[in-house]
């Protein structure tokens, strides 16, 4: 009887540890922690994270589209085009250039494609950018004149080069040659934009220790012999008002299910620059970064600034560390606002198995376009960001 009853408890035993493998096999496995995530516990992160409802398994994530702004109709298409092919495979490329494309064409903002930004002369040159994770290969133009397709150009210096960039006249030499038409990206409105700039003393522009005073004038300017100093710099661009109905940029990513990505920016520069300024937006790690290792970031904003810290190298760098892609995205900002306490900016930050997070600053909130199977209300939805809080300014009132 006792023998008996000594194997009875050992098949219980046995039969609860059975049960207990076989529901932890069927739970769900975790993942990285996804955009905006409510685990983080970083003091810095909370500014600037929030919860997100599209956690899951990779399967669940990917493939996905992901742009800056609320530039709905280009994350659309690119989903779209995403899509032919099952899981995206071979799809990533023409979803980033054909989405960015769309936005050129539809002058998003009017800051991204032709007719929007007129430079100190009056006319609109481009920016655009194409990268590859899996080879690491760039294909990006500076400055493009009279071409309409800038990301389109890109993708030409990408797959028929060996460079990296091309930039002014020659890219634009170039995209003649691989069949681009030259046209004008003047509009009746970009004219309008300059006419009142002009009309009101060139104000605001990006001079400063120049004579004649570029405040009240012009121009032409010459150097004036002064020491420079940050504090003057950074008065100088605080009173242009840098905001994203005068700079802005569209930036994408698109991974498919074997988490191959490409990422993408087109921009028509900061308004009323100086003639051959290039910004953020075309530079390796600046307006964009990808790595299949590990996932891609873009970002958008004063690229002036923003791109002497290379953001999205840096949020990607963050990820392969190990940090989520919100706080991947906030270390980006963060390097940037120990310098510059009056910018504006944001970075996505994806990783490669479709988390992902962003971060922000100069602004009360960033929306950005992201398309996954993981929508509730559909494939494609808007998703808003709150930014850091920058530090509180004190009116003093003289006595």
């Amino acid at each position: 009887m006792e023998i008996k009853l000594a194997g009875c408890l050992c098949l219980c035993c046995l039969a609860s540890m059975a049960l207990t493998i076989l529901a932890d096999s069927t739970s769900p496995k975790p993942t990285l922690t996804s955009a905006f995530s409510s685990q983080s516990t970083t003091p810095a992160a909370s500014n600037a994270l929030k919860t997100n409802k599209t956690s899951g398994t990779k399967d669940e994530l990917l493939p996905m589209v992901i742009n800056t702004w609320n530039f709905t109709a280009a994350n659309v298409l690119a989903w779209r085009i995403l899509k032919q092919s099952k899981g995206g495979l071979r799809q990533t490329r023409n979803a980033v250039v054909e989405g960015c494309s769309k936005c050129e064409k539809l002058q998003c903002d009017r800051t991204v494609g032709y007719g929007g930004s007129p430079d100190e002369s009056g006319e609109t040159t481009l920016d655009a950018m194409v990268m590859d994770g899996a080879t690491m290969d760039v294909g990006a133009v500076a400055g493009l004149r009279r071409i309409k397709d800038a990301i389109k150009v890109a993708r030409h210096v990408l797959e028929h080069t060996h460079h990296t960039m091309l930039v002014g006249d020659a890219a634009s030499a170039f995209a003649n040659a691989m069949g681009f038409e030259s046209e004008s990206l003047v509009t009746p409105e970009s004219k309008d934009m300059w006419l009142q700039w002009t009309a009101e003393n060139c104000q605001p522009n990006f001079w400063y220790n120049v004579h004649p005073d570029p405040k009240v004038s012009c121009g032409p300017y010459k150097p004036r012999p002064t020491p420079l100093t940050r504090w003057k710099e950074d008065r100088a661009r605080n009173e242009y008002e840098i905001g994203r109905k005068n700079h802005d940029t569209i930036g994408m990513i698109a991974i498919d299910v074997e988490s191959n990505i490409h990422a993408g920016t087109s921009t028509n520069g900061a308004r009323h620059k100086i003639p051959g300024r290039v910004g953020d937006s075309p530079i390796p790690g600046a307006g964009a970064y990808a790595d299949n290792e590990v996932g891609a970031a873009v970002a958008t904003g004063d690229g002036d600034v923003m791109m002497r810290f290379l953001p999205s190298l840096l949020a990607v760098e963050a990820m392969r560390a190990g940090k989520p892609p919100a706080e991947a995205a906030e270390v980006g900002i963060r390097r940037i606002m120990k310098h510059h306490k009056d910018f504006m900016g944001a970075v996505i930050a994806v990783d490669r198995l479709g988390n992902y997070g962003a971060a922000c600053y100069g602004l009360e909130e960033f929306p950005f376009m992201v398309s996954s199977p993981a929508g509730a209300n559909g494939p494609t939805r808007m998703e808003t960001v709150k930014c850091i809080a920058g530090p509180e300014k004190v009116n003093v009132v003289p006595l």
